[in-house]
C-alpha cells in the first residue's frame, strides 16, 4: 500500500465534523487523520456510522450509510433510502423487466437470480433493505394458487422459501441493520403461522425485530396497508434500541384528484365491451352479498389498492369521466403518481410491465419515513454511546474487510 492516501469527494456533513474535530483538538488535518485512524485499528472491530459521531445531539434528516437492496424490483427502497444519504453498494432483482426500469433510473442492472449469488460477493453494508416476494402470503396470491391447485406461502418451493435465502445472507453478512417490507396478509397467513417463523428466525439471528402494518394513504392517494419489519443487532444496539415507526398524520392526506393527468389518451378509455361485462360481474356478486367488483374512485379521496394484476382490466381503479362516457383506466404515468414515484423517471417498458411493476412496488415515501426513524434511532445511540460511536460486527463472510480510497 502506498505511503500517501488521497480521499476524494468527502462529503460536507464529514468535512465539517473534521474541521470542528482540528478546531477542538488543536490538530492539523493530517494529525487528525492519523489519529482516528490509528484508534480504529487497534479495534478489532469496525466502527459503524463514524461520521455520525460527535453530533452534538443534534438532530439530522440526512446521514451517511451503505445499503444493499434485495428483491430490488424498481427500486422503491432504493429511492426513499438515497433521499436520507444512503448509498447503494449491491442490487438484486431477477425479473428481466424490472431490471431494465432499475437500470434505466439507476444507471446500474441488478444482479438476477438470487440463490445464484455468492454471499462472499455481497459488501458489508449498514442496512439491508428487502420486498422479499409477496406473492405466496398475499390474499389474492393464495387465493389464485388455491384455484389451481398449486401451494402458497412457505410450500411454495419457488417464492416462498425465498425468505430463508435472505435469512442466509442476514447470518452471514450480520447487517446492522434490516429493513424489509411485505404484504399485510404475511401476519395472518397460515394461521399467523408463517409470521411465527419469520419473526422467531430473525430473532434467533440475535436481531430485535419491530413491526408495523402502514397504510401509504398518509404519503399517496391510494388505500395501501403493507407490513414493515425492522431488525437491530442487539450486539450493536443493545436489547431495547430506541424505535418507534411514524405516526399517522391525520389529516392533509392527498389527494387522487392532485396526480391525475389532465388530457389522458382515449386508448385507456374502457370498450363498451369490458365495461358491460365488469358491471354485469358485479351485479351477479352483488345479489349472491358479494363486494366484488369495479371501483370508481372519488378524485377528492384516495383508490383503492394498485396490484400486479391492473393491467387485466383495471376494475380496481376506475377514474369516471362523466358526459355518459365509460369510466377509463389509470394511465401508466398516474400509476407512478399513485405509489409516489417522481414525473422525472422514465416510464420506458409497456404499459402492462408498467402495470405491473408499479403494483408490486413499495412506496418510496413509505421507506423515506420509516428511515427516518431508523436514522434517529442511530443518533441516540451514538449520543449514548460510551466512545461516541457504534461497533459493528464483522460478517462470518468477510474475515477481511477492505475500503476503497
Amino acid at each position: 500500500m502506498p505511503d500517501h492516501i488521497l480521499i476524494r469527494s468527502i462529503p460536507g456533513n464529514i468535512r465539517q465534523w473534521l474541521d470542528s474535530e482540528r478546531k477542538r483538538t488543536l490538530m492539523t488535518q493530517q494529525e487528525l487523520l492519523i489519529k482516528i485512524l490509528s484508534d480504529a485499528s487497534k479495534n478489532e472491530q469496525l466502527q459503524l456510522f463514524e461520521s455520525f459521531c460527535r453530533t452534538n445531539g443534534q438532530y439530522v434528516e440526512k446521514a451517511p450509510f451503505t445499503f444493499i437492496d434485495l428483491f430490488a424490483g424498481i427500486g422503491g427502497f432504493r429511492i426513499g433510502l438515497e433521499k436520507l444519504g444512503g448509498k447503494c453498494l449491491f442490487s438484486c432483482e431477477w425479473d428481466k423487466h424490472a431490471q431494465k426500469t432499475y437500470g434505466l433510473w439507476f444507471g446500474e442492472i441488478p444482479r438476477g437470480d438470487i440463490n445464484k449469488i455468492n454471499i462472499n460477493e455481497i459488501p458489508d453494508h449498514d442496512i439491508l433493505a428487502a420486498g422479499f416476494p409477496c406473492q405466496p402470503f398475499s390474499i389474492a396470491g393464495v387465493s389464485k394458487k388455491k384455484s389451481l391447485g398449486r401451494e402458497h406461502g412457505f410450500k411454495d418451493q419457488g417464492q416462498g422459501t425465498l425468505f430463508f435465502t435472505l435469512a442466509n445472507i442476514i447470518e452471514a453478512k450480520r447487517p446492522p441493520i434490516i429493513f424489509l417490507e411485505n404484504v399485510k396478509n404475511l401476519i395472518a397467513h397460515d394461521k399467523g403461522r408463517t409470521w411465527h417463523i419469520i419473526k422467531s428466525t430473525l430473532e434467533e439471528l440475535n436481531y430485535r425485530i419491530f413491526y408495523k402494518i402502514i397504510d401509504a394513504a398518509d404519503y399517496v392517494p391510494q388505500h395501501r396497508e403493507r407490513i414493515f419489519i425492522v431488525g437491530f443487532d442487539k450486539a450493536v444496539f443493545g436489547n431495547n434500541p430506541q424505535f418507534e415507526f411514524p405516526a399517522n398524520s391525520g389529516s392533509n392526506k392527498p389527494k387522487l384528484k392532485q396526480i391525475l393527468e389532465k388530457k389522458p389518451d382515449k386508448k385507456f378509455t374502457l370498450t363498451d365491451h369490458l365495461w358491460n361485462y365488469l358491471q354485469a360481474y358485479a351485479d351477479r356478486h352483488k345479489k349472491k352479498g358479494n363486494g366484488f367488483g369495479f371501483g370508481i374512485a372519488d378524485p377528492e379521496g384516495i383508490t383503492r389498492t394498485l396490484s400486479a394484476r391492473y393491467y387485466k382490466d383495471g376494475s380496481e381503479i376506475l377514474i369516471s369521466q362523466g358526459n355518459g362516457r365509460n369510466p377509463r383506466r389509470l394511465t401508466p404515468r398516474e400509476a407512478a403518481r399513485l405509489m409516489g414515484f417522481p414525473d422525472h423517471l422514465n416510464i420506458e417498458v409497456s404499459d402492462t410491465q408498467a402495470y405491473r411493476q408499479f403494483g408490486n412496488a413499495v412506496v418510496p415515501l413509505v421507506v423515506e419515513a420509516v428511515g427516518r426513524k431508523i436514522i434517529e434511532t442511530i443518533y441516540w445511540h451514538i449520543r449514548h454511546a460510551g466512545n461516541g460511536c457504534l461497533i459493528k460486527n464483522r460478517g462470518s463472510a468477510n474475515q477481511e474487510i477492505s475500503t476503497d480510497v
